[in-house]
């Protein structure tokens, strides 16, 4: 395995251009893991639903759409295989009557666990390969980009 290793005079540009390289380089890696786990079971887009609405409790069917880049009829026909598989329950919204809320059920958050506890596994042993050191400076770097990016997080009220 070749590390490729910044340098100390990285500009702010050549930082981005590398978040750029490596963050789809390493969410394909965890959508073909999350996959090849759930083949049987779950599709990614099926995945990354559960995987919304677990970080979003009570999201509007057009909130998941627009996160998965879909049509609300696709996000509907997505989430109704879920429902039909007691992943998801969909509750009507008391102040909206037209809306629907979505939440997962206690076997889809088992399922979702269980895909993400497998492909955590599959990333520990890549990373056994790291020095100490070079796991403490990812997780550094991780935690930085984090907290840029949780700042562009549209928070609902």
């Amino acid at each position: 395995m070749t590390l490729d290793k910044p340098t100390q005079g990285t500009t702010s540009e050549e930082c981005a251009a590398r978040v750029m390289e490596t963050v789809p380089l390493v969410m394909r890696f965890i959508r073909a893991d999350m996959r090849a786990h759930s083949a049987a079971f779950l599709s990614i887009p099926q995945l990354r639903s559960l995987a919304f609405i677990n970080r979003n409790p009570g999201a509007s069917l057009s909130d998941l759409a627009e996160h998965l880049g879909v049509t609300s009829a696709t996000a509907s026909a997505t989430i109704e295989r879920l429902v039909q598989r007691n992943f998801v329950e969909r509750i009507a919204d008391p102040q909206e009557r037209r809306r629907v809320l979505l939440n997962l059920t206690e076997e889809g958050k088992l399922q979702l666990k269980q895909s993400q506890d497998q492909t955590r596994a599959h990333i520990t042993d890549l990373l056994q390969g790291l020095t100490p050191e070079q796991i403490s400076n990812i997780e550094e770097g991780l935690t930085l980009l984090k907290n840029v990016f949780e700042q562009t997080e549209i928070k609902s009220p």
